[in-house]
């Protein structure tokens, strides 16, 4: 990510952004969890995890047949920062979908 306008172009879509809010809230998610949390299919948060990683915004590691993401260490500070800012106005928000998460839904 070299330019504020891939985070931002990144981040413009809601289901990217509350990714984004989750991962930053947990930690880590398998794609079934960011599929019970969003309430949306899998093929859909595979090609949005896919445009988050070109970005530069998640990383993610294969454990057996399961994908999980996590937020990039590698994102540059400005970057992380915002997120961070974007946490704190959607923090209940995102607690709330963590807490309603269907655990152990893969």
């Amino acid at each position: 990510m070299q330019h504020p306008v891939h985070l931002f172009k990144a981040l413009s879509d809601e289901t990217r952004l509350s990714i984004i809010m989750l991962l930053r809230e947990a930690g880590e998610l398998c794609v079934c969890d960011l599929c019970s949390a969003t309430a949306e299919s899998q093929p859909k948060i595979s090609r949005h995890m896919a445009l988050l990683r070109e970005a530069g915004l998640v990383s993610d590691r294969r454990e057996g047949k399961w994908v999980y993401y996590r937020l990039s260490p590698h994102m540059p500070a400005w970057a992380a920062a915002t997120i961070d800012a974007a946490w704190n106005c959607l923090r209940e928000e995102t607690q709330e979908k963590i807490k309603n998460l269907t655990t152990g839904a893969c």
